[in-house]
């Protein structure tokens, strides 16, 4: 069996009424002739959306298909004995150009009830900001099922929702359960497990283009719902160049920014998971044992649990999302 080695893909896009071009025009992804790329899902096992290998002797494979033949030697026992043959992480790029509908994700508890497969706990980390976007995580009172059910059918749900303002830089964790949407002028990266599951709470009386309002989840969404009141929704990180900077760790994935202009050698032997490298700005050559690979803005690596050491060279700077699991 040949060698594993860095893994590149080929993304897949998706046509959205909020979406716009900055997957374009920003991250310098070719989405075609569709109106408006809400989202280009650049890693993914998603049955039925996977995306598949774009370098090296796998090119032209499907994620899960490559899983199947490596199994561990992909993603590491622990991840291989957890999901099986299915990619447990799922990586896209978001363009918000009109507000999304206001949504909410189940938990692995409530999905496996559900028999829809795993729930879906996410991170955005915002690469672009129109001055004034806004965002909405969490609620900004104490709620209950009643009060929120209420505003539901008054149409005052947005006055009990939390709103961020954003900038470039900005991290937001989303565990399964806490309502949010993205408003306009927002370009992310987001990080989540694999599931396409979303529960629509409100979409802003939007119509499709047969002039029909979209399909809402309302009692759906209800048990999913975490009413809990927090303090703060923002991921507070301290910035840094040129070391590894952690920014989330959930029983998911665990997230770092790496932003250098010199070399940096990474060790990951005594990590018993896959790797992913999600390039935010400029570029890095990833040297490795068998050869050399680029990463440019807009992609993502996969480095196999089997590859225990990388050496990452910035072209002639860099910044880098690096996700695995613990």
């Amino acid at each position: 069996m040949n060698m594993l080695y860095p893994l590149k893909f080929t993304p897949l896009f998706k046509d959205k009424i909020w979406g716009g071009d900055k997957i374009r025009t920003s991250l310098g992804l070719d989405f075609g002739k569709l109106p408006n790329c809400g989202e280009a899902w650049v890693l993914s096992g998603v049955e039925g959306n996977q995306t598949r290998v774009s370098n090296g002797f796998l090119a032209g494979n499907e994620l899960n298909e490559i899983l199947e033949i490596y199994m561990d030697d992909l993603v590491g026992e622990k991840a291989f004995d957890t999901y099986g043959v299915e990619f447990p992480l799922l990586i896209k790029f978001i363009d918000a150009n009109d507000y999304l509908s206001i949504q909410v994700h189940p938990d692995d508890a409530l999905a496996a009830s559900r028999k829809i497969g795993s729930g879906k706990t996410e991170m955005w980390y915002i690469l672009d900001a129109d001055s004034g976007a806004e965002l909405i995580t969490g609620f900004n009172r104490k709620i209950d099922r009643e009060s929120y059910l209420e505003s539901v059918r008054n149409k005052t749900l947005r006055g009990i929702l939390n709103t961020e303002t954003v900038s470039k830089g900005d991290v937001f964790f989303i565990p399964a359960g806490r309502v949010h949407a993205l408003g306009p002028g927002i370009l992310l990266a987001e990080i989540q497990q694999t599931s396409d599951t979303t529960y629509r709470i409100y979409d802003w009386d939007r119509v499709d283009n047969e002039g029909n309002p979209r399909e809402l989840h309302t009692e759906l969404a209800l048990d999913a719902i975490d009413f809990t009141l927090h303090a703060s929704y923002r991921t507070n990180y301290l910035k840094a160049s040129n070391k590894t900077v952690p920014v989330v760790e959930s029983p998911y994935f665990t997230t770092s920014i790496l932003d250098f202009n010199e070399p940096i050698r990474k060790d990951y032997g005594n990590l018993d998971s896959f790797v992913l490298l999600i390039c935010t700005e400029g570029a890095a050559q990833i040297h490795h044992e068998q050869g050399m690979v680029t990463l440019t803005k807009g992609e993502v690596t996969l480095l196999p649990a089997i590859l225990d050491h990388v050496s990452l060279v910035p072209e002639p700077a860099c910044k880098i999302l690096e996700v695995y699991l613990v």
